[in-house]
């Protein structure tokens, strides 16, 4: 029945397995989809994690390579992508061990230079960071 419910209507699912544990009914729990949602919770910190890393790198090196192009609109975007990654580091600590794992940043800039590929035409990208990931995060550092 609540795997069903979890199925049609995962709204009602969850106000409903949020009632049963505040009136301490353990036994009604569908523990399975719960377990699911609450691995999802962690999968799509993940993922705003990779989007907002990815922005930003790819924004850095339109900076960098695209110099005639700059504006304070890239400057903005470079800043508010900044200051998320920050605050989903501070919501989700352990999220700073998957920024220090190199494998990780690869596959992030390897996304973020087709992005800036794509939106620029140029294709004089590094194939690999030359930045840390101290300095991408570092407040005010832009590339010259």
């Amino acid at each position: 029945m609540a795997s069903a419910q979890y199925k049609s209507d995962i709204i009602a699912w969850a106000n409903e397995q949020a009632a049963f544990i505040r009136a301490g009914k353990f036994d009604q729990l569908d523990l399975e989809n719960i377990a699911e949602e609450i691995e999802d919770v962690g999968k799509s910190e993940q993922r705003e994690l990779e989007s907002r890393l990815e922005v930003l790198l790819a924004h850095l090196l339109k900076w960098k390579y695209q110099t005639a192009f700059r504006s304070k609109s890239w400057e903005r975007t470079i800043i508010e992508q900044r200051a998320r990654l920050r605050r989903a580091i501070k919501k989700a600590p352990s999220l700073k061990a998957l920024l220090n794992n190199k494998e990780f940043l690869d596959d992030i800039y390897e996304i973020a230079t087709i992005t800036a590929i794509n939106e620029t035409g140029l294709e004089t990208y590094p194939k690999t960071c030359d930045w840390s990931l101290e300095l991408i995060l570092q407040e005010n550092w832009l590339p010259e």
